[in-house]
């Protein structure tokens, strides 16, 4: 490729960075990436990749900011000079010399471009988005599936920095790609939808989408198509016998779940109406010692749709889990403070106020129909973005606890689980301890070796629990307040990518990973699946399919009529 410019003489020229004069009729912008050649005195030659990380332009010949005045008038004599400032990426071979002023500095395409990111090493390529250039922009999956490193974090200003969305291209790169190579069927995904019902039409084509964004998929070596195995799992709606899922835009293919008091009760999920007490260290001795008595109230061998029994009193709802547990909480901790058991009857009656249907009596029906099974499709998308905030980290809390000791029992990494919370900062803040917090801790830690890749995103790093942000071997920002850009959790950014974070236009992305020494700006294409209601197949934008594919013996007709009144229909 010809040159772009030449290895400037008027400023210093290091191992690790120099200036490039460029060429009159050529330019360089931000993200370029270059290379240039250095000899020896041995007659080997030392090449020099990089990336252009500042650009300017200034008048040479001027002494006074007002001389432009005059240039522009022809007055005075001057020309404009183009510089960009190289960041140095690669040296092959590795002998650290600087490039010698006046040395031809020309863009890099094709393998000189492949040697300069490191994408010539990647023997299993994840595709992250395209660079400026319109070119792809790789990851190493070594660094995503456990292998060398695990997890993502994403961080972005809440509604500008597209964080859920670029959350769902990873998914849909990472199952359609090919890089798990042959592991896609055995890899599933899990997706907490937290914020409105965007993420409950993955399945299907968007309407909206161009042939600009077809033809960027294809560059990439993606599908422009919608996610092929997804469930779709909400809460069960609050007093419906039904077991209705309590969703507005659609109902079409959405299951409802709960969890009966002996699940409640056997899986020691109690502890996870307290995740959100700033005191939760306090009432954890409290918590356990509750959760220990209640089981060892379970019958041993009996039915799963057994009654649940608390010294010898029959169970039937929450609230009778509740009161019962009132009853007998102060013989039950006999050594705890009078004040931390009080706080806790007070926090356990306010968690009943707020589960709503969450937790039901028994079950008398099959078990999988209530039950959050992430192996029943390759995605499960939980809807719970309609819960108060202390049911969401109850279900956060439960899923993630029995999916982790589901994999701790399987004793293999595989197959893969990636999981993607949004609101990282509510469910593992930097203060304070809480079950959940735990959880997502042990994730962070171990979930590398177990297979369990947390996908996080948080409008602020800086507020999230320092070790879960520094275990995630991708960092990825979107826009950014350029007040959090100046934390330390951002210290991969440089001062010319802390200024950029803080201008990016939604679906433009600065990705950090760890074989490549500088953060790399990319662009991910527009989503190939609806992300709300109105761009989604016409079939579900009427509520005449809304019951298709349920059964009549679950779905009277006194339920449909319910749920279309709802709904604003007839």
């Amino acid at each position: 490729m010809s040159a772009v410019g030449r290895v400037l003489g008027t400023q210093d020229a290091l191992a690790l960075e120099f200036w490039v004069a460029v060429e009159e009729g050529s330019f360089l912008q931000l993200d370029d990436v270059v290379v240039t050649d250095t000899p020896l005195p041995d007659g080997s030659t030392v090449h020099l990749f990089g990336v252009v990380d500042l650009v300017r332009a200034r008048h040479e010949g001027a002494r006074f900011d007002s001389d432009v005045f005059l240039i522009e008038r022809g007055v005075l004599p001057a020309t404009v000079s183009q510089a960009a400032h190289v960041r140095v990426t690669r040296v092959e071979p590795e002998v650290f010399v600087p490039p010698l002023p006046g040395r031809e500095v020309r863009r890099a395409a094709g393998a000189e471009r492949e040697a300069a990111l490191f994408f010539d090493g990647m023997e299993r390529r994840l595709p992250l988005g395209l660079s400026r250039d319109g070119e792809p922009v790789y990851a190493n999956l070594d660094f995503l599936d456990g292998t060398r490193g695990a997890h993502v974090n994403v961080s972005g200003i809440s509604g500008v920095a597209t964080k859920t969305s670029y959350a769902s291209f990873l998914l849909h790169s990472l199952f359609r790609s090919g890089a798990l190579e042959g592991q896609a069927t055995s890899a599933y995904g899990i997706v907490f939808n937290v914020k409105g019902e965007d993420l409950l039409f993955l399945d299907q084509p968007n309407r909206r989408l161009s042939d600009e964004a077809r033809a960027q998929y294809a560059r990439l070596g993606l599908p422009a198509e919608p996610f092929e195995s997804v469930q779709f799992l909400a809460p069960v709606r609050a007093g419906s016998r039904e077991r209705l899922p309590d969703t507005g835009s659609r109902q079409q293919g959405v299951s409802s779940f709960f969890w009966t008091l002996r699940e409640l009760v056997s899986e020691r999920l109690l502890r996870f109406l307290f995740a959100d007490a700033e005191d939760a260290g306090q009432l954890s001795f409290v918590v356990d010692r509750v959760e220990s008595k209640l089981a060892s109230w379970l019958s041993e061998g009996a039915p799963r749709d057994a009654w649940v029994s608390v010294e010898g009193r029959r169970v039937e709802t929450f609230e009778d889990l509740v009161e019962a547990i009132v009853d007998h909480v102060g013989l039950w901790v006999g050594s705890a403070a009078s004040g931390t058991v009080s706080a806790f009857e007070r926090r356990l009656r306010a968690a009943a106020a707020r589960l709503g249907g969450l937790v039901r009596g028994r079950d008398v029906g099959r078990r999988e129909d209530h039950v959050l099974d992430w192996r029943r499709r390759q995605l499960s998308v939980i809807d719970i973005h309609n819960l108060h905030d202390r049911a969401k980290r109850f279900v956060v809390g439960a899923v993630l606890k029995r999916m982790f000791e589901e994999k701790e029992s399987l004793g293999t990494a595989r197959p893969l689980v990636f999981v993607v919370l949004d609101e990282l900062n509510k469910y593992a803040p930097r203060e304070g301890t809480s079950p959940i917090k735990e959880v997502l801790l042990d994730i962070s830690e171990r979930g590398r070796s177990l297979g369990i890749i947390l996908i996080g995103a948080q409008q602020t790093a800086s507020q999230v629990e320092s070790r879960i942000v520094a275990n995630a071997a991708v960092r990825v920002v979107g826009r950014l307040d350029l007040a959090e850009a100046e934390r330390p959790e951002y210290g991969f950014l440089a001062a010319t990518g802390r200024a950029r974070a803080g201008i990016l236009k939604p679906g433009t992305m600065i990705v950090q990973q760890p074989e490549i020494p500088t953060a790399l700006l990319l662009r991910f294409p527009f989503p190939a699946w609806a992300t709300r209601r109105d761009e989604a197949r016409d079939s579900l934008l009427s509520d005449a399919h809304v019951f298709d594919g349920l059964a009549d013996e679950e779905f009277d007709a006194s339920a449909k009529r319910t749920v279309v009144k709802e709904r604003g229909g007839a």
